[in-house]
């Protein structure tokens, strides 16, 4: 066991990484329960499709709302007092939930708030916790700090959480709910073992507003071409990614043939080809440049919409998902590496706050084209759509990615605590 301990969570990690980790797995596992379970309540509480869309757009919206306010907090205050506190209020949010449909006393009113207030908390528990990997494990460990992060990220949150909420919620409503309230708060006791490194959180910039808090965040982003670059490609290819998987269902129904139990192998597949990128992340990278990688990982994804857009099999669709969610898992643990390497630590927070804005903007963006261009054109638009663009932006950016992925500021990483 110690054995299989060190191999997938090496010593030199630190312990408080450990702690850390531990933590976010099993956060992961309560939000993947959630993922499932928060449609399906108030699909049973309501007929009606406009509130039941609602709950998809209480999944997105409050990173757009609120990421850069998260990310000034992430900067200002104690970075694991903000993990617990934010994740606190969720499991007493949730046991309060729970309390209502025991008592038959919730409505979808109350039901959509919740989740919306859910969503909310965790934006600034996940803000923060992504500040605090650099401030416990050293540079050149990042790499495979954030893999077994990522890991679990896709093996809990996406592929085995979602089917075991759906199944307690088919054992009783308030089932999932308990459960994730249990996880939520067994990951609040896990990461107040932490013991942090002394950060100076910088007086002057305590005494100016949010606004200029913000500002001072943007302002860095933009005059630092690496983390720039990094945004905007993640910002458009999240525009292109928005479009296509908008209507993913669609495609899979009107295209593939596949009903609603084939839709879902379809996403599980997916997500069983993250798992194979986070066992050969450690492998790939010591082979391959960050740059190199980022590179290629750009090709696959324009490729897989150009795959999708002409294949009507929906064995080959299958496959390309796979490879997608291993290149998915892949590219977005190189450029948070590349984010965590380059970013000042008194800053981490708020550049973070900009990379969240740039994904939801950008799938929200998208998600408008998809529609409009698959009730307009045709189920397969978007996926020509992603292609064409990405295709254009992977030309445009060919030559800056290898400059990204060694942008480095060697002075603001926090060492570990011993």
């Amino acid at each position: 066991m110690g054995r299989f301990v060190e191999v997938a969570v090496p010593a030199r990690l630190g312990s408080g990484f450990r702690w850390l980790l531990a933590s976010s797995w099993t956060s992961n596992l309560g939000d993947g329960i959630a993922v499932a379970a928060g449609p399906l309540l108030v699909a049973s509480l309501t007929g009606n499709a406009f509130l039941v869309s609602l709950a998809a757009l209480l999944r997105w919206a409050p990173p757009l709302v609120f990421g850069l306010s998260a990310g000034v907090l992430s900067d200002r205050l104690d970075r694991r007092w903000i993990v617990m506190v934010a994740d606190g209020f969720r499991g007493v949010l949730l046991g309060a939930l729970v309390l209502l449909m025991a008592t038959d006393r919730l409505s979808v009113a109350v039901a959509l708030a919740a989740l919306g207030l859910l969503t909310t908390a965790e934006v600034f528990a996940d803000n923060a916790g992504a500040t605090l990997t650099p401030m416990l494990v050293r540079r050149d460990d990042l790499v495979i700090a954030n893999a077994r992060l990522q890991a679990g990220f896709i093996s809990l949150n996406q592929l085995v959480g979602p089917p075991i909420g759906a199944v307690l919620f088919a054992a009783g409503r308030a089932w999932p709910f308990v459960a994730e309230s249990v996880l939520v708060t067994a990951g609040v006791l896990l990461v107040s073992r932490l013991v942090l490194p002394a950060r100076d959180r910088g007086a002057a910039d305590a005494a100016v507003g949010v606004r200029r808090a913000v500002a001072e965040g943007l302002r860095w982003t933009v005059h630092h071409v690496a983390v720039r670059t990094l945004s905007l490609t993640i910002l458009i290819f999240n525009v292109t990614f928005g479009a296509a998987w908008s209507v993913l269902v669609l495609y899979a129904q009107r295209r593939l043939g596949l009903d609603a139990t084939g839709f879902g192998l379809l996403t599980m597949v997916g997500a069983a080809g993250g798992l194979l990128g986070t066992g050969l992340y450690g492998w790939l990278t010591r082979r391959v440049s960050l740059g190199n990688v980022m590179r290629a990982g750009l090709i696959i994804e324009t490729l897989t919409h150009l795959a999708l857009a002409v294949t009507t099999s929906a064995w080959v669709a299958s496959a390309i998902m796979f490879v997608f969610g291993a290149h998915a898992f892949i590219w977005g643990t190189t450029s948070l590496t590349v984010r965590q390497r380059a970013v000042p630590a008194h800053l981490q927070g708020r550049v973070g706050s900009v990379n969240t804005i740039s994904t939801f903007g950008g799938l929200v963006v998208g998600s408008l084209i998809g529609g409009t261009l698959a009730t307009r054109v045709g189920v397969t638009a978007p996926f020509w759509f992603a292609f064409a663009g990405s295709a254009v932006f992977v030309v445009l950016l060919w030559r800056e990615l290898t400059r990204i992925a060694h942008a480095e500021d060697h002075h603001d990483v926090a060492q570990p605590v011993p």
